[in-house]
């Protein structure tokens, strides 16, 4: 088995980003005692970074995850914990993107 690597763009309603990510952190401990789970944090965009960054803005962070294998991301995504996650920053997130990549 591989692992896999993911990149999860968040973008929530406007000024709700803190918001959700004090609910995101909140669920950091649950996901990273998951089995496979390698890592998993979020991350927003670097200040001052300059002419080479192409930020996504104040309303949206990227999660950066990686998995053992796509059946430990399949079941962090079926837990408990990322339901309830889900249920409560569902009404404060505009749109997510999820890329899932495997190494080469």
């Amino acid at each position: 088995m591989s692992t896999v690597h993911v990149i999860a763009i968040i973008t929530t309603k406007p000024g709700q980003r803190e918001a959700v990510l004090d609910l995101f952190n909140a669920n950091v401990p649950a996901v990273l005692a998951e089995d496979g789970c390698i890592s998993y944090e979020a991350t927003i965009d670097t200040e001052n970074a300059g002419p080479m960054q192409a930020a996504f803005g104040p309303d949206t962070f990227v999660v950066v995850e990686k998995w053992e294998s796509m059946q430990a991301l399949g079941a962090h995504a079926a837990a408990p914990h990322m339901k309830e996650y889900g249920a409560q920053t569902k009404d404060m997130t505009a749109d997510r993107k999820i890329h899932i990549l495997s190494p080469v």
